[in-house]
């Protein structure tokens, strides 16, 4: 056979291969709303930059039926593209093949392009359509070959190299854990569902009926469970928002993110920034709407929208560089810190610092939220968690407090004591243990209750008192809790001035330890 032949004959064999589980399985994807993996891969990397590794993988033999079935790739397409012509690793399980079920080969493919990520430091992104482990291979196979393989190269990689997860399908028992340990996790709405146990486990366990959609769908883990970070409407609108979020991202840990040219000018000075706090201390407004305001060209890529709607987290530019963004917000819970708060603010924090993006916080918070539930939920434990990730953090840090930062709040969006490298304020700042009333109300509180006019004495008292140490946010300067008074407009000039002088920030106050107890 000569050199054509043989050519001829590659081509045809490939070409059986790229037909995934045939005609009939895509299909059967297409009717269900979902793209094929070879489908979504050509939409996620840039056209033509696609090279496939081990496409001739075959399953490992069983000793069962299905043996005897062709299943292309072992059900997983692994190779490494190019996003907006940057270098990525990317695995896509392929339903159409035996439902994408995870085999001994197909483990061994997913865990070396991670392995190679990580060795050449580019992101790993994985697009997960599975019905799980498949049984006739599990039973006896190596524990090396499948899931737990893969939670040891998602803990290595954690905080090198960026992490992803487009689930796009089902994705069910231990292999749902594999999404949880990436550093995002992005779903589609309706198609695409992750639970530890399924409906009909918890049927037969719990005799409770639930559909997939109710117990893992991407709106409950969205809103409820905080696993995911973004939801999609369609398999396309996920591949784009996940190239959108490398765009903010550096390839690895030893990288800043990357820099765009930027025509929005830097001195910009914004007068709607003036309207958008209220005069009422107690009233509400938008702070997506005044993070708007002072970012490059009013874009900001918001994190887990919809989950502790009460802190807002989320990628921005200033001046072309990528910035973290962390917001109380008044419209939730007046921006009081709970449980979910806490936990979705210090995982954003430590993702950031591991990747070298600075961080602003924008401050409107009475404190961390108070009550029962909150307590015996472990508020306390959660809360630390913040604490310490901003007390780890290395990367620049700038608070500017808007209006509330009481107690514990103020601590919780990062005080100097923490790690501030600088803290601005609006005149509309009110910084303090408490509120002038309930100060009053336990500094005073024999002789008010000892008064025979109670209410005149609180009202002389509360008025004293804003005059003096509750006179915002003037006296917080006075005291050094703060660096600067600023007017609105001035925000973005000086986010940028300062985020340049802090370039080449080093922590020197870091001893060496084997690693930190997070309070978990």
């Amino acid at each position: 056979m000569g050199m054509q032949e043989k050519l001829q004959e590659l081509e045809a064999r490939r070409a059986v291969l790229m037909q995934g589980g045939g005609a009939k399985a895509v299909e059967r994807q297409h009717s269900r709303g979902k793209l094929t993996a070879r489908e979504r891969i050509d939409i996620f990397l840039d056209h033509g930059t696609f090279t496939e590794l081990d496409i001739w993988a075959k399953p490992r033999m069983t000793g069962f039926d299905i043996d005897n079935r062709e299943l292309p790739g072992d059900g997983v397409i692994t190779g490494f593209g190019e996003v907006n012509g940057r270098p990525v690793y990317v695995y896509a399980q392929d339903f159409t093949v035996l439902g994408g079920t995870m085999g001994s080969t197909a483990g061994k493919k997913i865990v070396k392009v991670m392995r190679r990520a990580l060795e050449e430091r580019v992101p790993c992104i994985g697009l997960v359509d599975s019905g799980g482990v498949r049984i006739q291979d599990a039973v006896t196979r190596s524990m090396f070959d499948g899931y737990p393989a893969m939670f040891y190269q998602h803990t290595l990689a954690s905080g090198v190299i960026p992490q992803i997860t487009l689930m796009m399908g089902p994705c069910a028992a231990g292999a749902a854990y594999s999404p949880a340990m990436t550093d995002f996790v992005f779903m589609v709405k309706n198609t695409s569902h992750m639970y530890v146990a399924s409906p009909s486990l918890i049927k037969a366990a719990q005799f409770v009926d639930t559909t997939d959609q109710e117990l893992g769908g991407a709106m409950v883990h969205a809103t409820v469970s905080g696993c995911c970070d973004l939801v999609a409407e369609n398999d396309e609108e996920c591949l784009m928002q996940t190239r959108e979020l490398l765009g903010f991202l550096p390839a690895c840990n030893t990288e800043k993110p990357p820099v765009y040219e930027c025509d929005d000018d830097p001195n910009r000075r914004d007068e709607e920034l003036l309207c958008i706090v209220p005069d009422r201390a107690n009233a509400a407004y938008n702070m997506r709407e005044l993070i708007s305001h002072v970012v490059d060209h009013g874009y900001f890529f918001e994190l887990k929208p919809d989950y502790a709607p009460n802190m807002i987290t989320g990628l921005c530019r200033l001046d072309g560089h990528t910035v973290g963004i962390i917001a109380n917000n008044p419209q939730a819970k007046a921006g009081a810190i709970d449980i979910n708060a806490s936990d979705k603010e210090a995982r954003f924090i430590r993702f950031c610092d591991a990747f070298n993006i600075p961080l602003v916080f924008f401050v409107d918070t009475p404190a961390y939220m108070p009550g029962v539930e909150q307590e015996h939920g472990g508020i306390l434990r959660h809360g630390a968690k913040v604490l310490y990730a901003i007390s780890e953090a290395t990367v620049p840090m700038i608070t500017l407090y808007i209006r509330k930062a009481y107690g514990g709040g103020s601590s919780a969006m990062c005080s100097e004591p923490l790690g501030s490298d600088l803290l601005l304020a609006w005149p509309t700042a009110e910084l303090g243990l408490m509120g002038p009333e309930g100060a009053v109300s336990i500094i005073y509180k024999k002789e008010i209750e000892g008064a025979e006019h109670p209410e005149e004495v609180r009202a002389k008292r509360v008025e004293e008192y804003k005059s003096t140490f509750g006179k915002f946010p003037y006296h917080a300067g006075h005291v050094q809790w703060l660096e600067d008074i600023i007017d609105p407009r001035d925000t973005r000039p000086l986010l940028i001035k300062a985020l340049r002088q802090m370039e080449k920030k080093q922590k020197s106050d870091r001893v060496w330890k084997k690693h930190g107890n997070i309070p978990l």
